[in-house]
């Protein structure tokens, strides 16, 4: 008879501990069965998740997956959190932006993020978005020794943050009650527009806020431009690190010490849908800067202030909706990472200006997490976890590896200048966009299941983005070409492209190919005809008449195509087809022009069959 522990947990104790080598043993098995002879630590790697940078995501992790001790939340590394409380004594900063060139209805947003559960404001300041003139009315109401402000000024930082301190002083705000960061960020400001700034504003700001607010940061390093040029989760941290090596430099040549102009930075960073990526790029971040900051003689100093903001390049302009989806996640990751301060990008971000009902569910997804999910009563709620712990490491020294060619090439100004900086963010953009043509990155709403009769979602133009710098992309930009050319042809004809899926045999034969099929099309805006009953060559062809398509595309099994695809085939073509698809691996079939199968490049072929319907 077993007698089992006192705590009465472990019901299986008699049973021995499984190892490692019978875990890879099992998945060779399955391998086999899938046609892969693989063994050993050749099996796990056929398991595992290609990330960017080099790194991988395996299938399991153990305790002999080990990283760097990430000691204690508020001590160096500081991996563990900056402060020694994390986010537990309040909860993360909820930040929202406001963009808009109209002082009136910025501070109606604000008053009601603010009255609503938004802690601190991001105003932009500038061409295309709030003057400097107007910054005091869209402030008029808010108790600015209660709600931080972020300016994001560009090139009119200067006197955006003069015209602050100006409210401070009028509003009677004391000096040491002024919370928030004034924004100066002359490099990237540089990788947004191409435009050099002298960093004297900056300087001079930083040294004003060192004597005189203690609360108050002057310069942001922001890694947004870096992210928004198809920048990878390390090069978004190498960049950064160069950017702020470069700020220290310039700062303590003016006379600061390294521990001051340490705490005039805040750092900026992209939080996206891949949440254990943002939880490791905010972890790994705080250990990059902690170990610049040892090397700079200020340890104690190396406590970055970080904040999150949900990626742009994510944001889906159809079906916007499942972009709440997206946020949410990412908003989660930058939470768990440890994001000092979190922006939630409205669904509609992409679309224009958001209205009240995307920015009230923009700031709720900040509440909701925090006040009904309790996601900051945990400090580093991720850490210990071997995948996290692993990943955070190796991001790190990926991020260092990129920070050092950085500085190798003279520093983060001379490799912007250069064009070192960008042909590296474009050699990783043009990897990932060969993933998102063919559907190895998927796009819910986009390149995977699209609604052509969703109705669009419009909203009043956002101010034009400042250009002349590094490009600014999005993951759905290549089929979004595709979509409005076929929005063009609906407006212009009355109807979209169609392609008539010509499905043969029994349901069990041909539902799979044929649901694939229409959902490859359409993701190109070409709308799927699709004729269940289609038996043989004859009703084949006069099911294609009936269906207004000028292409078409047979599905079924390979068996029934080996018997049926060329005599098919060939009387669509008799019936007018300008083209003929076969859903399935490439093979040798008459009268078939193309195959769309899983992986091919779905951007090339619907572009393509665009060009082949006269769809311009």
């Amino acid at each position: 008879m077993t007698v089992l522990p006192d705590d009465g947990l472990s019901l299986a104790a008699e049973f021995p501990d499984a190892t490692h080598e019978q875990w890879q043993r099992l998945v060779e098995g399955v391998l086999r069965k899938s046609g892969k002879d693989v063994s050993g630590p050749a099996a796990e790697e056929a398991l595992s998740t290609a990330l960017e940078d080099g790194l991988s995501t395996r299938p399991l992790y153990t305790a002999r997956d080990t990283a760097p001790d990430a000691g204690y939340p508020g001590f160096a590394p500081f991996v563990r959190g900056a402060t020694a409380a994390g986010s537990a004594a309040a909860g993360w900063d909820v930040r929202q932006r406001h963009a808009t060139a109209d002082p009136a209805g910025t501070n109606e947003t604000v008053l009601a993020d603010l009255e609503n559960g938004v802690t601190s404001l991001w105003l932009g300041v500038g061409p295309g978005a709030l003057p400097v003139s107007g910054i005091a009315r869209a402030l008029q109401g808010v108790y600015l020794d209660l709600a931080p402000v972020a300016l994001d000024a560009g090139s009119e930082v200067g006197p955006a943050a003069r015209e602050l301190f100006r409210l401070y002083e009028e509003r009677g705000v004391p000096k040491d009650a002024a919370r928030g960061t004034l924004g100066a960020d002359p490099l990237g400001h540089e990788a947004r527009t191409g435009e050099r700034l002298d960093p004297v504003d900056a300087v001079e700001l930083a040294r004003l806020c060192g004597r005189e607010y203690p609360n108050l940061r002057a310069l942001s390093v922001d890694a947004l431009p870096y992210h928004e040029a198809g920048g990878s989760a390390a090069q978004e941290l190498g960049a950064s690190l160069a950017t702020a090596v470069a700020y220290l430099r310039e700062l303590t040549d003016a006379g600061l010490s390294v521990e001051a102009a340490c705490a005039q930075l805040e750092f900026r960073y992209a939080a996206t849908a891949d949440q254990f990526l943002t939880i490791a790029k905010l972890r790994a971040a705080r250990r990059l800067w902690a170990r610049v900051a040892e090397v700079c003689g200020a340890p104690d100093a190396g406590a970055q202030r970080q904040h999150a903001v949900t990626s742009p390049v994510m944001m889906s302009r159809r079906d916007p909706w499942v972009n709440m989806l997206r946020t949410t996640v990412a908003c989660l990751g930058a939470g768990v990472g440890g994001a000092d301060s979190v922006t939630v990008l409205p669904f509609d971000h992409s679309l224009g200006l958001p209205d009240a009902f995307a920015r009230r569910i923009a700031r709720n997804t900040s509440t909701i997490l925090l006040e009904e999910s309790h996601l900051a009563r945990v400090i580093d709620p991720a850490g210990g976890s071997w995948y996290v712990e692993r990943l955070t490491d190796e991001l790190a020294h990926a991020g260092w590896e990129f920070f050092q060619e950085i500085e190798r090439a003279g520093g983060q100004a001379a490799a912007l200048r250069s064009g070192l900086i960008g042909e590296r963010l474009a050699a990783t953009w043009a990897k990932r966009s060969e993933k998102l043509a063919k559907r190895r990155e998927p796009i819910t709403g986009v390149s995977e299941f699209p609604n052509l009769t969703e109705r669009p979602v419009e909203r009043a133009a956002s101010p034009v983005e400042a250009t002349g710098g590094l490009p600014r992309v999005r993951r759905d930009e290549a089929y979004e070409v595709l979509r409005s050319r076929s929005d063009a042809h609906l407006a212009s004809t009355g109807a979209r492209p169609r392609v008539f899926l010509a499905a043969l045999g029994p349901a069990a034969a041909h539902t799979a190919r044929a649901s694939f099929a229409s959902n490859l099309f359409q993701a190109g805006g070409i709308e799927a005809v699709h004729d269940p009953a289609t038996v043989d060559a004859t009703t084949a062809a006069e099911a294609f008449k009936a269906s207004g398509a000028t292409v078409a595309c047979l599905c079924s099994s390979d068996a029934l195509y080996a018997e049926q695809a060329a005599e098919v085939a060939d009387a669509l073509k008799s019936a007018g087809a300008r083209r003929v698809f076969l859903a399935g691996r490439p093979a040798e079939y008459a009268s078939v022009d193309a195959y769309v199968f899983a992986g091919c490049d779905a951007v090339s072929v619907l572009s393509s069959t665009l060009d082949h319907m006269g769809v311009a």
